[in-house]
């Protein structure tokens, strides 16, 4: 059976990634969501500052909500400011919704952001990624599997 291509998204610039996320969880599948923010939230986002690291999405009423994602108060909104760690709803379409919340609930799968960018129009997109977790033991494969790809490509530069 052919592999299914990797989706790529149109990342301009990328302002806060999860790289724990890959090691902890095998990601299936991958989804570009919209992101419902304030405006000191855009501003402190295109200034670089956030973190996803302790993040993650649920299925609320049917709607896709970001949990604990930490983006800081913009440093020149004075009374206007938001509060950095408060519910962000995440904009899809109900097909992916649908999606989501079945293999969420049949199959015990997460919801797992794993970076949040700006796309070529200038939008904030959060790329989710529908994840099982690993286990302790995986965890040690998918690393030794890793090691030995990159030993095996520095084998085959040195040698071609």
């Amino acid at each position: 059976m052919a592999r299914p291509k990797p989706v790529e998204f149109d990342k301009q610039k990328t302002v806060a990634e999860n790289r724990r996320a890959r090691f902890d969880y095998a990601v299936e599948d991958k989804y570009e969501c919209g992101l419902m923010l304030q405006g000191t939230e855009v501003k402190a986002l295109r200034a670089g500052e956030a973190s996803i690291a302790e993040a993650y999405a649920e299925v609320r009423g049917g709607e896709v909500w970001l949990v604990n994602a930490n983006i800081p108060e913009y440093s020149h909104g004075n009374r206007l400011n938001h509060e950095p760690k408060r519910p962000r709803k995440l904009l899809l379409k109900e097909r992916e919704i649908a999606r989501m919340t079945g293999a969420v609930e049949r199959k015990g799968m997460t919801l797992v952001p794993l970076s949040v960018y700006f796309n070529g129009k200038g939008r904030a997109k959060v790329e989710l990624g529908l994840a099982k977790g690993r286990k302790a033991q995986d965890k040690r494969e998918y690393q030794k599997d890793r090691d030995w790809q990159r030993d095996k490509a520095r084998i085959m530069r040195d040698k071609g």
